[in-house]
């Protein structure tokens, strides 16, 4: 490393508002770069919400969203989203309603994005994962 070159420290970044994690961290932080760690519909009382994809997909993206603000980002500084699946067609046909909430959680701005089906996630009752990668202040700086 240079001297003109700014150290990068790592931060761990675990919200208080999510479930306690044990051999994981919620979000890693490395200069104005966020890691957001897998999330699937865990609440904070560490179980999976009770319903459908809908209901999973938001409280997923909510815990995304809610370790990327932790971080001191906004949904809009997301620039990667990868979307694990058990059930690819059953996400598709709830498209429209999951499109609502992400436009509720993080605006009309999309990132780069995957959907990736998988046979099996963490917890056997979890029907969709979603981690991603963020660039705090990179939505400053699109808009200038």
């Amino acid at each position: 490393m240079t001297e003109s070159t700014p150290a990068r420290t790592k931060q761990t970044v675990n919200p208080p508002n999510l479930s306690k994690p044990s051999g994981f961290a919620h979000g890693t932080k490395v200069g104005d770069t966020v890691y957001l760690g897998g999330q699937t519909a865990m609440g904070a009382d560490g179980a999976i919400v009770p319903g459908g994809i809908v209901e999973q997909f938001r409280q997923a993206f909510s815990n995304v969203i809610a370790t990327l603000e932790h971080a001191g980002g906004t949904a809009s500084d997301l620039v990667e989203v990868t979307i694990y699946l058990t059930d690819i067609p059953d996400y598709q046909a709830h498209g429209r309603e999951i499109g609502r909430i992400w436009r509720e959680l993080a605006g009309s701005d999309y990132p780069a994005m995957a959907g990736i089906g998988t046979t099996a996630l963490w917890q056997p009752e979890a029907l969709i994962e979603i981690k991603g990668v963020a660039v705090i202040g990179s939505a400053a700086a699109a808009a200038s």
